[in-house]
């Protein structure tokens, strides 16, 4: 099966787990693009992908299910990436970059809707 696993996601939704994807390539160096490309990849790029499923399920509180379908991949493959990234917390230096990184997303996403041009239709 080379197809793709896709379900129509929420454009709030991919912005959510594009902004996880893109905090996780700027605290590793790896663009963001590798991570989403579906040909095989050296496993440092597969971790990041996996790290960042894991922060969109945590810092977002989605459930397996919504975020495979952010990215595109089946529940059980989240469920493999969160247990990796559960294990990888175990190092203190990794530990403390999510921790930084899911309070992060908290304080963005936890307030309104920034309104950039009141009165104007969006």
């Amino acid at each position: 099966m080379t197809e793709r696993y896709r379900v129509r996601v929420a454009e709030g939704d991919q912005i959510k787990a594009g902004l996880a994807m893109q905090m996780v390539a700027l605290a590793t160096c790896i663009p963001s693009d590798r991570m989403v490309s579906r040909q095989r990849q050296a496993p440092q790029v597969c971790r990041a992908r996996w790290l960042s499923m894991y922060l969109t399920h945590v810092g977002f509180g989605w459930s397996l299910e919504r975020v495979g379908h952010a990215f595109g991949f089946n529940r059980s493959t989240v469920a493999m990436a969160c247990r990796w990234a559960e294990d990888a917390r175990d190092r203190p230096e990794l530990d403390a970059v999510i921790e930084r990184m899911e309070a992060t997303i908290r304080d963005i996403c936890e307030g309104p809707a920034l309104v950039l041009a009141p009165g104007a239709p969006s």
